[in-house]
């Protein structure tokens, strides 16, 4: 069994094979923790849910201070998360009230010390003068296990071009 995989993924029939467990992390504590894979989907919700709720100071806490960004916005890449903030704020901006943002298709490759994911995201919400607006983007996020925490420490968010 891989230690970085879910519990779904083992065997289901082990005929004959005497039971086994198996601790899949242990906290430093020697309590079992979450595994990898579940830990950066737990971020990814929370992630979600601060952009839900245009909460920029919680949000900014998932990010590492060096982190490398290639957003939608202009520059080519946003170098350390102060800059990404000042995207981030202005897209925020561009929406009255709360977002809808709903991640699809996501997959998350796990890893001890860094892990990744890619998705698809529906954004929708109110522009100003009250006309809805929504679109899709696409992401990968890469995660790295800093001092316990799994922050995000590469970003790329990228939109379909017109044809």
């Amino acid at each position: 069994m891989n230690p970085n995989t879910d519990l779904e993924s083992a065997p289901a029939d082990r005929a004959g094979a005497p039971s086994e467990q198996r601790i899949l992390n242990m906290t430093p504590d020697g309590q079992a923790g979450e595994t990898p894979r579940a830990a950066v989907r737990r971020r990814l919700e929370e992630i979600s849910q601060a952009i839900r709720s245009k909460n920029i100071s919680h949000l900014m806490t998932f990010y590492d201070p060096d982190v490398e960004v290639f957003d939608l916005r202009a520059s080519l890449n946003v170098p350390g998360a102060a800059a990404y903030r000042n995207n981030l704020e202005h897209w925020f901006d561009s929406f009255d009230g709360p977002l809808s943002f709903e991640l699809h298709n996501l997959r998350v490759v796990p890893g001890d010390s860094a892990s990744f994911c890619h998705y698809l995201a529906l954004v929708v919400g109110a522009r100003p003068g009250g006309r809805r607006s929504g679109y899709w983007v696409r992401g990968t996020t890469c995660f790295e296990r800093r001092n316990g925490d799994w922050l995000v420490t590469h970003e790329h968010i990228s939109m379909p071009a017109a044809t």
